[in-house]
């Protein structure tokens, strides 16, 4: 279990959900990781359970819309381990709404904690992954690959995530660096809330997984972190995994 042995991790959003399940994977792979989230109760709860297995990893407290904030968290983690190997962009909100009825501050609140915060922190990392032949982790989703109704300014901000990924894939390729995307289907605190309040809209989606479960936020939305993270994935960039079940089989 040393996949990710001395390996630096900065993870956004992961305090909770996908984040801490990436994080956990991580740590048990001997990764140290640095957890950035909004909500400073969950983030320090969690890292004293990730501690329990990497006693130096960290958790700073950060607003991602706060572009000009986020140098200073890669500074931060050079600061503190003298390195990056690895950025997961995973942090994102949004409010679900059929186009007809989406604002402004819709769209804002997507492009704003989704897209931005991917973009700009692959900018301020790119001089430090360089020096490693880094991983860079973003997440898409079925909603944009889809087109799920009433999630239009999710979907627009997970396929641009997708476009910049991509074009930093060709970007980044020559410095080493790999840029891969997950699009996953998870039991995170979310869809759980979800699924007590729109039971048969729940078990209607349930219904169309191949696997017929969500993913484990660890075992397997984590584990497979673990995998575009180390150097397992060294030949594969600019791909989109589809840790869903099976729900969507691009070609």
């Amino acid at each position: 279990m040393n996949k990710l042995q001395d390996k630096i991790a900065l993870i956004t959003g992961g305090a909770s959900g996908i984040g801490k399940g990436i994080a956990t994977a991580f740590v048990k792979e001997g990764a140290k990781v640095v957890i950035v989230d909004l909500n400073e109760e969950l983030g320090n709860q969690t890292i004293k359970e990730l501690q329990a297995h990497q006693a130096e990893s960290i958790f700073i407290q950060a607003n991602l819309v706060e572009y000009d904030k986020l140098k200073g968290i890669v500074k931060q983690v050079i600061d503190t381990f003298g390195k990056l190997d690895i950025l997961v962009n995973n942090a994102h909100a949004s409010k679900m709404n059929s186009i007809e009825k989406t604002t402004q501050e819709d769209l804002d609140l997507s492009f704003n904690t989704g897209f931005y915060p991917t973009f700009y922190l692959m900018q301020a990392a790119l001089p430090h992954l360089k020096e490693t032949k880094g991983k860079i982790i973003n997440f898409a989703s079925g909603a944009g690959l889809n087109g799920d109704v009433n999630q239009g300014s999710y979907a627009a901000a997970k396929e641009a995530i997708r476009g910049i990924s991509r074009v930093a894939a060709n970007e980044f390729g020559p410095f080493g660096i790999n840029v891969n995307i997950i699009s996953p289907i998870a039991d995170s605190p979310g869809v759980q809330k979800w699924a007590k309040e729109e039971p048969e809209y729940y078990q209607a989606m349930l219904s169309k997984i191949p696997l017929r479960r969500l993913g484990e936020l660890e075992s397997d939305i984590g584990r497979t972190a673990v995998f575009l993270a180390s150097e397992d994935s060294d030949y594969i960039t600019g791909q989109t995994l589809m840790v869903d079940g099976g729900s969507i089989k691009l070609r």
